[in-house]
């Protein structure tokens, strides 16, 4: 077999130069679009695990309520209601966050659902005991000593934790 002469690979009108101009220009075209499909894999997988850190502070702070109850400054008309409007208020972004996962992220809902029945168990029955104390009326009775008992919120908060870090 004989091999055309470079005058014969010349004359077909196509040269390695010209194949190599066509080829660099995809090769970086490709390598733009991987560094951007990254980055953007990179931001949603922030953006989830930021959702996911406001889902559970939603649930923190309401299993907080039995102590902001406890330590409430007086039984006036305008703390109950201060207070009210508080729970109601988290209790609306638990409600979002349920409905937020179960359309983005389907395998997390049932954990964190599970977690917002617990915690509205345990802390729904010790607003109630809370909200029954006397006012505090010094300093030093601002510190409750034994603190309100979550382990089953915490377990709950465990197993949701756990599911969410597989989805990320």
């Amino acid at each position: 077999m004989c091999r055309p002469s470079r005058r014969q690979a010349t004359d077909s009108g196509w040269t390695w130069a010209q194949t190599a101009a066509l080829i660099v220009p995809c090769i970086a075209l490709l390598g733009a679009f991987l560094t951007y499909a990254r980055s953007q894999r990179v931001v949603r997988r922030e953006h989830r695990a930021k959702s996911f850190a406001e889902a559970l502070t939603a649930v923190e702070e309401y299993l907080e309520m039995p102590y902001r109850i406890r330590r409430r400054p007086n039984s006036s008309s305008a703390v109950r209601q201060q207070l009210t409007d508080e729970v109601s208020s988290l209790l609306a972004r638990m409600a979002f966050h349920q409905v937020w996962l179960q359309i983005e992220a389907t395998t997390v809902a049932g954990p964190y659902a599970s977690l917002v029945a617990t915690a509205r168990a345990e802390a729904g029955a010790q607003m109630s005991l809370a909200g029954q104390q006397p006012l505090i009326t010094s300093d030093s009775g601002m510190n409750l000593g034994l603190p309100y008992p979550r382990d089953r919120s915490n377990a709950a908060r465990a197993t949701c934790i756990e599911v969410m870090r597989r989805h990320l």
